[in-house]
């Protein structure tokens, strides 16, 4: 009995065109990740491509907080979007974040704050920290580094 299954196998394979098999030879490796906080007014985007090695460790940490308990109330406490990525690669990778305004202008827009898109190709090791945050001012926030030796 499992000689039959393997000759119908077999046989069902031998019947497809060749553009099968040519697609199925091309086609590439993907692993995208991308993470919004609208409240943050933050995005994230980790991508990789056309990769021949990928091991990767992400965490990502989303908060929203209302703190008037009003919905409309769009002046959320600390919303925040943290990533930490550490990946090591052989291949493409897009690694891209911004934060922007929540509330429209005149024109029906979010103004952009900061954006930043880095595209690496090759053997790489890859350890980024975002943190985006709503409702924080210039030395809020404070990272502690350790020394050179």
């Amino acid at each position: 009995m499992p000689t039959t299954i393997f000759i119908l196998i077999s046989l069902a394979a031998a019947n497809m065109p060749a553009s099968f098999y040519q697609a199925m030879s091309s086609m590439t490796s993907e692993d995208t990740l991308c993470v919004k906080n609208y409240d943050a007014g933050a995005s994230v985007t980790e991508s990789y491509k056309n990769f021949e090695h990928l091991q990767k460790d992400t965490q990502v940490v989303s908060r929203s907080y209302n703190a008037s308990n009003n919905e409309k109330d769009r002046t959320r406490g600390n919303a925040s979007l943290e990533v930490h990525i550490d990946s090591s690669v052989i291949g493409e990778a897009h690694i891209a974040w911004q934060s922007r305004e929540l509330e429209t202008d005149l024109l029906g827009r979010h103004a952009t704050y900061s954006r930043t898109i880095d595209d690496m190709t090759g053997v790489f090791n890859l350890v980024k920290f975002i943190q985006l945050w709503s409702n924080s001012t210039l030395g809020s926030t404070r990272l502690d580094w350790l020394p050179c030796s």
